[in-house]
């Protein structure tokens, strides 16, 4: 299972106004907290800084890596802003998203995968907008498989985001996303999966209990990995008593470790 911690976001009010003031130290107890929580990635989105999201990458990922040593996800609808923050990326393997089907973001974005040799969000989504049904993201996600692979993306670096509606207006929202990890899963064995699970409540009371709940569905079927707030502890007991249910916790171990740092009090 991979977590990627999504709190470093300029949508985020507090975030925002720390980059405006250069508020070097909220940021990095903000990638310390989600390191220590469980991410496996810190997720850096700048995308509302229309004006100098380049600029703003930049520091967002040199205060980052001056804090913690966790590889990182570069987060941008702009390739030359993907380019520049993936550049700087000094630990581990590190992650872009994304890139979809739609013909000017992947021609635009596969050659900063292969540059980088970074990990990479596929959206299951192309030219014609974001597709309704399992059948349709599967077609997609082929597309996008052949096309990668074909570049030399290999399949082990490739995580299919099935784009989560929210059941709130889609009343199937959630069966279609579970259908369509499945077909992916037996078509492409060897690919991974995220997602942004918040999507599938919105509109609704209690959005937390939905989101845990869904989180522990898709993981059944072969979601492996999710973008989300490692501190939040009731979600990561949730994902941890998952893979342990599901036979993907070697002899009970994050359990267990889980159960002494108290997730689940």
């Amino acid at each position: 299972m991979l977590i990627v911690g999504e709190l470093i976001n300029t949508s985020r009010k507090a975030v925002k106004e720390a980059v405006l003031s250069k508020d070097a130290d909220f940021i990095k107890k903000l990638a310390q907290e989600q390191y220590d929580a469980g991410a496996d990635y810190i997720d850096v989105n700048c995308g509302t800084m229309v004006n100098n999201e380049a600029e703003v990458m930049t520091w967002l990922v040199n205060c980052i890596q001056e804090q913690v040593d966790a590889p990182l996800c570069i987060d941008s609808p702009d390739a030359a802003v993907l380019d520049a923050g993936l550049a700087l990326c000094k630990y581990d393997q590190p992650m872009l998203n994304s890139i979809s089907d739609e013909d000017d973001r992947f021609d635009s974005i596969l050659p900063i995968i292969l540059k980088h040799k970074a990990k990479v969000v596929a959206l299951c989504m192309d030219s014609t907008g974001m597709p309704e049904t399992a059948e349709d993201r599967v077609k997609v996600a082929r597309n996008l498989y052949h096309k990668l692979t074909k570049a030399g993306v290999p399949d082990d670096d490739i995580y299919f985001d099935p784009l989560i509606k929210p059941v709130s207006s889609i009343s199937t929202a959630g069966i279609e996303v579970l259908e369509t990890i499945k077909q992916i899963k037996l078509e492409f064995p060897d690919v991974h999966f995220t997602c942004g699970l918040s999507n599938i409540s919105f509109g609704l009371p209690n959005r937390k209990v939905l989101n845990r709940l869904f989180a522990v569905q898709i993981m059944a079927v072969g979601m492996d990995g999710y973008v989300l707030d490692p501190t939040d502890k009731e979600m990561m007991g949730s994902l941890i008593a998952s893979t342990t249910l599901l036979d993907q916790d070697e002899f009970n171990c994050d359990y267990l470790k889980a159960h002494r740092k108290g997730l689940y009090k």
